[in-house]
C-alpha cells in the first residue's frame, strides 16, 4: 500500500481495500436468520433477523464494524459471520451499518451516518415493527468501530428528540482519544501484529484530513496545542492506567504543537472523534458498558482508561483484559484464520450479552 502511496498508482487507503473485497459475502439467508442490504435512512445497513418466534418482544443491536474509517465492511465475512450468530443465539435484530469511510469521506460523516442510523432505529415506531423491545438496545463496534459506539451513546444523550434509552454499550477494542499518540500501550505494541502504531496514526490522520502535517504531528505526538492542553486530563495516563500498564513507563506531560493544526483539523480535539475527552457529568449518564481491551495491542490503553473513567463517574462496567491477546482478535473465529483466543472471546462476549441485555 505504501509503495503504491508513493507511486501515485492508488492511495493507500484504496490499496488497503482490495482485502475488504476478497472478504465480502452476499446477504445470504439461512434456516436461522433472515439477512437482507437494506437503508435507513438513507445509510446502507445489514440487517439480521432471526427466524425463530420470539416469545415476546426481541432485544437488538446497532453495530458499527472496524477498519480505521476507512475500511471495513458490515458484509466482510467475520462481521456478517458474528452478526448472524448474534441474531441467532440471542433471538436479536442486528443493524450492520455501512456507513461512508474517509479519506472520501472524513469526520464527521463516518460518525453522523451511525448516529443516523441509531436514531432512527430507536424511533418506537421502527422498534414496533421489528418486533424490538425499546429497553434492550444496545450499541456496538469494534476498534474504529468502538469509537463510534461511544460517541453515539454520548451523544444520544445530548438529542432530545431520542426519547429511547440505550441497554448498554459494547466497545471491543476501541480507539477511543487522538491526543495522546504515545500512551505506553502505543510503546510496547508499536510493531505487533494487526495494527502497528504507524498505521494507526494513519488511520487517525485520514479521518480528518490528507494534510501530511497532521500525519507527521501525530507521528511525533505534537499535535495537541497548548491552549487544549487541559483536555489531556482525560488521558493523563498516569492517573487512569493501573500500575501493571504502567509498567516503567513515566509520564512526562504532553508536548504541544503549534495552533495551525488544531484551528483547520478541530476534529480530532472534540467528543465525538475522540470519547474519552467527554466530560465526568456527560459521562455518568451512559449506560453499562462491556469494554474489551486486549495486551498486545496500541488501542490497550484507550479502552483501560475509558473503562476506569466510567466506573469512576459511576456507570457499571464490565471490563474484559485478554492477557494473550492481539488487536481484533475476536474476529478469528473462521477457518482458515481461526484461533482458540478467538472463540473464547467471543463466546464471553456472547454470555455477557445474553445475561445483560
Amino acid at each position: 500500500s505504501e509503495a503504491a502511496d508513493l507511486l501515485g498508482l492508488m492511495h493507500y487507503m484504496e490499496s488497503m481495500r482490495l482485502v475488504t473485497v476478497l472478504q465480502l459475502v452476499p446477504p445470504t439467508s439461512d434456516e436461522n436468520v433472515t439477512v437482507t442490504d437494506t437503508e435507513f435512512n438513507n445509510v446502507p445497513v445489514r440487517l439480521f433477523l432471526p427466524k425463530r418466534a420470539p416469545g415476546g418482544l426481541r432485544r437488538a443491536m446497532v453495530y458499527f464494524h472496524g477498519g480505521g474509517w476507512c475500511l471495513g465492511d458490515a458484509g466482510m465475512k467475520p462481521y456478517d459471520h458474528v452478526s448472524r450468530r448474534i441474531s441467532n443465539e440471542l433471538n436479536a435484530v442486528v443493524v450492520s451499518v455501512n456507513y461512508r469511510l474517509a479519506p472520501e469521506h472524513r469526520f464527521p460523516i463516518p460518525f453522523e451516518d451511525v448516529f443516523s442510523v441509531t436514531k432512527f432505529f430507536l424511533q418506537s415506531e421502527v422498534l414496533s415493527q421489528y418486533g424490538v423491545d425499546p429497553a434492550r438496545v444496545c450499541v456496538a463496534g469494534d476498534s474504529a468501530g468502538g469509537n463510534l459506539a461511544a460517541a453515539v451513546a454520548q451523544q444520544l444523550l445530548e438529542d432530545p428528540e431520542v426519547k429511547t434509552k440505550l441497554k448498554a454499550q459494547i466497545l471491543l477494542y476501541p480507539a477511543l482519544q487522538a491526543l495522546d499518540l504515545n500512551l505506553p500501550s502505543y510503546q510496547d505494541n508499536d510493531n505487533k501484529p494487526l495494527l502497528p502504531g504507524s498505521l494507526m496514526v494513519r488511520f487517525w490522520s485520514e479521518y480528518f484530513t490528507s494534510d501530511p502535517a497532521l500525519r507527521e504531528a501525530m507521528a511525533s505526538n505534537r499535535h495537541v496545542p497548548a491552549e487544549s492542553g487541559h483536555l489531556f486530563q482525560f488521558v493523563n495516563w498516569s492517573r487512569w492506567l493501573p500500575a501493571e500498564m504502567r509498567r516503567a513507563h513515566v509520564y512526562g506531560g504532553p508536548s504541544f504543537g503549534g495552533a495551525r493544526l488544531a484551528r483547520e483539523y478541530p476534529g480530532f480535539l472534540a467528543p465525538r472523534a475522540s470519547p474519552l475527552l467527554a466530560s465526568d457529568a456527560l459521562l455518568r449518564r451512559l449506560p453499562p458498558a462491556y469494554v474489551l481491551t486486549c495486551e498486545h495491542d496500541v488501542l490497550r490503553d484507550d479502552g483501560v482508561m475509558y473503562a476506569r473513567r466510567l466506573r469512576a463517574a459511576g456507570v457499571p462496567v464490565t471490563h474484559h483484559h485478554a492477557k494473550d491477546a492481539f488487536h481484533a482478535a475476536m474476529m478469528f473465529i473462521l477457518w482458515p484464520t481461526e484461533l482458540a483466543v478467538g472463540h473464547r472471546l467471543f463466546n464471553a462476549y456472547v454470555d455477557w450479552l445474553n445475561e445483560n441485555l
